[in-house]
């Protein structure tokens, strides 16, 4: 396991309202299939939001959007040694999948999904899946991009048969939390734990059969 010298693995916000989702691999969704989402004609400003595998090209630019999100948001510190393993998006990618979500052509967040046997993986127990690192860009919160990246391991998940999703949240991500129980998400305080002193996580499971 990746025991890290912080665990906020989340900072994500609370959705409000809809969003247009895709959740299909660019390839996938370019070749004309079927839309996973709806159209939603009274929500002004937001635009379809897709989420796919993170594209070589696109690590570094998910490893800095990713640290600009923590470290602003006040969850990790800029001095941290975590900070470079926020950065590392390439190895994320090799060790997990590398989630991005794209709107209007830009990358909006990114999740990393921890299937069984990642070495990511921090909560999940046998036939479990878990996503870290949940990071949306400050101008596109609230608009729908946390829900859609974690829907899109929601549905991995599921996909695989697995039997349930874990995550990890700081105690102070009330929004998120809401978020994640809104989607069904359960609180387990019996897994809670701490990496490191004074940085309490709070922990919930989505379970899938």
């Amino acid at each position: 396991m990746l025991r890290q010298d912080t665990g906020g693995e989340d900072l994500g916000e609370e959705e409000t309202g809809r969003e247009d989702v895709d959740t299909r691999d660019a390839g996938t969704r370019d070749a004309g299939t079927g839309d996973a989402g709806t159209e939603d004609a009274g929500r002004e400003g937001t635009g379809r939001v897709f989420v796919r595998v993170a594209r070589p090209e696109e690590y570094g630019l998910v490893g800095d959007l990713t640290v600009e999100v923590y470290v602003h948001g006040g969850l990790v510190s800029p001095e941290s040694s975590y900070v470079r393993t926020l950065r590392d998006a390439g190895d994320r990618a090799a060790k997990a999948e590398l989630l991005v979500a794209e709107v209007a052509g830009e990358i909006a967040g990114a999740v990393a999904y921890c299937p069984p046997g990642s070495p990511y993986a921090e909560l999940a127990g046998p036939g479990e899946a878990e996503f870290r690192m949940l990071a949306v860009r400050e101008a596109e919160r609230r608009t729908g991009v946390g829900r859609a990246m974690v829907r899109a391991c929601v549905e991995r998940a599921r996909a695989a048969g697995l039997a349930g999703l874990r995550l990890s949240t700081q105690r102070n991500m009330a929004a998120a939390q809401r978020m994640y129980e809104r989607m069904g998400f359960v609180r387990t305080p019996e897994r809670d734990w701490s990496p490191v002193p004074g940085v309490d996580l709070l922990t919930y499971a989505l379970p899938l059969c």
